[in-house]
């Protein structure tokens, strides 16, 4: 329910700024959230959300502005100071400890669990949690954290943030929360949301599916240039009203023509699945569906695994797989290329340098320099600087694991384009997805249930009704 002016906003933020060297993150950023509302934060990468959210609970300190919490401005407002005052957050990226067990982390957040008894409480609080908002979740309590895959560590983060000990959760606030869920989990923590808003407890929710933001909130707030553009009522709006206000033109597809029958160009990929073969020729972008967990990632790495040095693979789970925290963009994008950068043992900087400035151009990296460190840049840069290492080498085959995990829908054209791009020079690209709409970049698209190919499906004929049939095993 959005402020009307008769009842005092559970935050109130005014004139919030911060930069990080050149980079203006936020300019004069103004944002009430009302108890018990909805609010969903969209925009393109780099619009300044994250930077926004971190602000607000307390991981990064504004540059300029205020925060009023329920009337008051609190002093020394820092992540615990946040917590205290009942705000939780489940950043993109996820930060639990990965040799922690999965009730240990909850330790971490409640600083009362302590006493001969706490694990057996810990266990308590975080099993009803995942129960509530994950029926059916599956995970163990004593599980370890980095055994997980990343939809059950994200199902975890998302329970801590919503145990109870010691204060009143007011709000919650989710970065990109369906971005590592399967549709049945994504599903749940939605409705679970509704609940929780029934009862009160605030929710700012940051997401680029922008349907979801449209179905699941009651209020909606673009951001821009680390501005907000626009802010309105979810049921006002449209799809194509938040695209404009984001700035960005033009559909999300670059579908790209076939030069030639698929059947006549080299084969690149032939891996015998229960089910049938997972085919794929050179010039073809190949999608991989099916509900999450069901071995899309299993044939990717097999396929990478056999083909000794000839596929890249990008994975979506950029932070243990993907980037080199400490390391620059440019050493991130060049790091498989340093032997052809290198000259008698020596790796000339200019020409490290050169490469990744041309690559920042070509598929649009939104930094100021490639030399500043790669945790500065948003997700979606990040993933674009990921995929540029990969299409960069020589590899004839790219391997993207759910590639576009936490990007928006102009980044999303930018990678699809290169991705068409690559395949017209005769590279295969398997592309698996968790979103359907995805697949309408992909020549063909293998549906997998249980480890087995369920169907197998040309673009022209490509619905999300047959991606689910088949996707429960019924490819009828």
């Amino acid at each position: 329910m959005p402020d009307d002016g008769t009842i005092e906003p559970l935050i109130r933020l005014r004139g919030i700024g911060k930069r990080f060297g050149a980079v203006r993150a936020l300019d004069a950023v103004d944002l009430d959230i009302a108890p018990g509302e909805r609010l969903g934060i969209v925009g393109h990468n780099g619009a300044g959300k994250s930077t926004l959210m971190q602000v607000l609970a307390g991981t990064l300190t504004a540059d300029a502005g205020s925060i009023a919490i329920a009337g008051a401005v609190p002093r020394g407002y820092d992540v615990r100071r946040a917590h205290a005052l009942g705000i939780g957050c489940v950043f993109q990226e996820l930060s639990l400890c990965p040799n922690l067990r999965v009730f240990e982390t909850v330790r971490i957040l409640h600083h009362g669990l302590r006493g001969f008894g706490w694990p057996r409480r810990a266990r308590r609080l975080i099993g009803a949690a995942l129960d509530a908002i994950f029926p059916g979740h599956a995970i163990g309590t004593d599980a370890t954290i980095g055994a997980l895959p990343i939809g059950q560590r994200q199902m975890v983060e998302i329970a801590r943030i919503f145990t109870e000990t010691d204060r009143a959760l007011r709000l919650v606030i989710l970065d990109e929360p369906t971005s590592s869920l399967g549709a049945r989990a994504a599903e749940q923590l939605l409705d679970f949301i509704r609940q929780a808003a029934a009862r009160g407890i605030a929710c700012l929710f940051v997401s680029h599916r922008l349907q979801e933001v449209l179905s699941h909130t009651d209020r909606v707030v673009v951001m821009r240039d680390g501005q907000v553009v626009a802010d309105a009522p979810a049921a006002g709006l449209t799809r194509a009203r938040l695209v404009a206000h984001m700035g960005m033109t033009g559909g999300e597809t670059a579908r790209g023509e076939m030069a030639q029958a698929a059947s006549a160009r080299p084969l690149r990929v032939d891996l015998a699945l229960p089910g049938g073969a997972l085919r794929a020729h050179a010039g073809e972008v190949i999608g991989l569906a099916g509900l999450d967990g069901h071995g899309q990632r299993d044939a990717l790495l097999r396929i990478f695994a056999g083909q000794h040095g000839r596929a890249a693979y990008v994975s979506g789970d950029r932070p243990r797989e993907g980037v080199f925290p400490l390391w620059s963009v440019a050493r991130n994008l060049t790091v498989g290329l340093l032997g052809r950068l290198a000259h008698a043992g020596f790796l000339r900087p200019a020409e490290e340098r050169a490469l990744a400035d041309a690559w920042r151009s070509r598929i649009g990296i939104r930094t100021p320099d490639v030399a500043q460190p790669i945790l500065s840049l948003s997700g979606g840069n990040q993933q674009k600087v990921l995929i540029a290492r990969a299409v960069a080498g020589t590899a004839d085959i790219l391997l993207l694991d759910d590639p576009m995990r936490g990007v928006d829908v102009g980044t999303k054209r930018d990678l699809f384009a290169a991705v068409r791009a690559e395949a017209a020079e005769g590279r295969c690209v398997l592309l698996y997805t968790t979103e359907t709409a995805e697949l309408e970049h992909c020549d063909r698209t293998y549906v997998f249930y249980r480890g087995a190919i369920t169907a197998e499906i040309a673009r022209e004929t490509l619905s999300e009704e047959r991606v689910l049939r088949a996707s429960f095993a019924d490819a009828g």
